[in-house]
């Protein structure tokens, strides 16, 4: 079976639903593929913004931790050469420096304090650099970073405050969570609660210069939530919704009420009363005009089937009566005969009358019979058909032939018109050819079914001889009762004694 026949034989719902998926489908498929790769790119882009937000932030406090290591390497360059308080002189040069702090200690080269302005912690657990480096850690006991540079006379030290720091953070662009600086051993957290991260948040970590300082920035995480994603479905979703909508719509409104209307047709039976159609098909108007449709179709068919059936009963009648009348007028002929028949001059005249009259009441007896076939339609019963021609034979037979014996022996079988008359014919023949020329011999005659569609006639006397010397009598004879097997579309089966022919016959009830 091909796939249109398998198409073909599914109900109509399920075609709908299938072409529904075939239309819409594809289209809410490649929808769901184009959102999904918009939610890639645009989580891509969010993350790479994120991580711009978080590395600004690391270079704002970048930049001012670099603007304070140089301009206290100026300071203390100057202040370590000339004679008198360094720290005055640093003080002097840092005033005019902005953005700066002011807060700074000086050391010797192996790490002594020599002056100190402003608070700057403990710095004793910060290592020596040599002159030119820096080294940046959390300053001890401080919220804070220090900030440590060498000169060629010595070193400086100075402390940038947190409000500094998350100043510089917050000046650079973007939204920044959570921002905490930490070295090996130390960590200061600039901005943020002191929780555990958010899990919206997305964490990177940036280095601050070339020392072990590192800035661990939480910017916002924006990506493209569940629910969005759910939204993307919304095209399979519509899909599901048609397909849904239409196969209730249709089996409902459509397939249920056709349904119906088919179940009350198929019940129907003509004649057993008026079509009851159903009332309520459903909303659907054309329905109800298939169901009035098929009240007024059906109405014109019964009114149909009643104007046919009595034009029928008139024909039937006027068939019986064409019937009857003809049977009439063969007897009124037969009775015509017979008494012409008396009146002869002669005994030929006498005989060839009778032999006439013979064969019309054979016809005679044929149409009473099919008289009667008419009113039960199941064709001409051939026993009391050959049992009243036995006896109109036996009646009309001559003065020496009055003791003819005829005796039958007759299944019941029915056949039609056509086969009646030629059976009719051929048992007068042969009937009158046996009592003309042996009278005393008994006539012996045999009907039975030999299979669902045929009989045989057997007709036996002794004066059947097809061996016989031919005689003008004898060979127009075996001519007629020949020419009358081939009506029946048979062969005459002619033995000793014994004459038969095979006829079509009606199937048993």
């Amino acid at each position: 079976m091909t796939t249109a026949e398998r198409f073909q034989r599914l109900p109509t719902a399920a075609k709908l639903l299938l072409i529904l998926t075939a239309a819409i489908l594809p289209i809410g498929l490649a929808l769901v593929w184009i959102g999904e790769s918009g939610i890639r790119q645009s989580n891509t882009a969010l993350q790479g913004r994120a991580e711009d937000q978080s590395r600004a932030a690391a270079q704002g406090m970048e930049s001012l931790i670099a603007r304070n290591a140089l301009a206290l390497r100026i300071a203390a360059n100057g202040a370590l050469v000339g004679p008198g308080n360094p720290c005055d002189r640093a003080r002097s040069s840092l005033s005019i420096a902005p953005g700066v702090v002011q807060s700074f200690e000086l050391e010797t080269l192996d790490g002594k304090p020599l002056c100190a302005v402003g608070q700057v912690g403990e710095t004793g657990d910060l290592p020596l650099v040599a002159p030119g480096n820096i080294h940046v850690r959390i300053a001890p006991g401080l919220d804070a970073v220090a900030i440590r540079v060498g000169t060629a006379n010595g070193m400086a030290t100075a402390a940038v405050p947190l409000s500094e720091l998350r100043t510089a953070a917050l000046d650079a662009p973007g939204e920044i969570q959570a921002l905490v600086l930490h070295d090996s051993d130390r960590e200061l957290r600039v901005l943020g609660p002191p929780d555990v991260p958010n899990l919206n948040m997305r964490l990177s970590e940036w280095p601050i210069g070339s020392s072990a300082l590192f800035a661990r920035v939480g910017a916002a995480d924006l990506r493209i939530t569940p629910i969005e994603r759910l939204l993307l479905l919304l095209p399979v979703l519509m899909w599901v919704a048609a397909a849904l909508i239409t196969w209730l719509l249709v089996s409902r409104l459509l397939i249920r009420p056709l349904k119906r209307l088919e179940r009350a047709v198929r019940d129907y039976r003509p004649g057993s009363g008026a079509l009851d159609l159903p009332r309520k098909l459903g909303p659907s108007t054309e329905i109800q005009e298939l169901r009035d449709a098929f009240g007024r179709t059906i109405g014109r068919v019964d009114e149909s089937e009643r104007e046919s059936a009595a034009a029928l009963e008139g024909q039937r009648r006027l068939v019986r009566e064409v019937h009857h009348r003809v049977k009439n007028n063969l007897q009124v002929v037969a009775s015509l005969l017979n008494i012409h028949g008396r009146s002869a001059s002669t005994g030929e005249a006498r005989g060839a009358y009778a032999s006439i009259g013979r064969r019309v009441g054979a016809l005679s007896v044929v149409h009473r019979n099919h008289f009667a076939e008419m009113e039960e339609n199941r064709g001409i019963s051939l026993r009391p058909l050959l049992s009243e021609l036995a006896a109109e034979l036996r009646a009309g037979a001559p003065e020496e032939a009055r003791g003819l014996m005829i005796e039958l022996e007759l299944e019941t079988v029915n056949s039609t018109q056509d086969v009646a008359v030629a059976v009719a014919f051929l048992l007068t023949e042969i009937v009158e050819f046996a009592m003309l020329r042996c009278p005393q011999d008994p006539i012996e005659v045999t009907l039975r079914r030999t299979s669902e569609l045929t009989g045989r006639l057997t007709i036996s006397s002794r004066v059947l001889n097809p061996e016989e010397a031919e005689e003008s009598d004898k060979v127009q004879f075996e001519r007629i009762i020949g020419g009358l097997a081939k009506q029946l579309r048979s062969t005459l089966d002619r033995k000793l004694g014994r004459y038969s022919v095979e006829l079509p016959v009606f199937p048993p009830n």
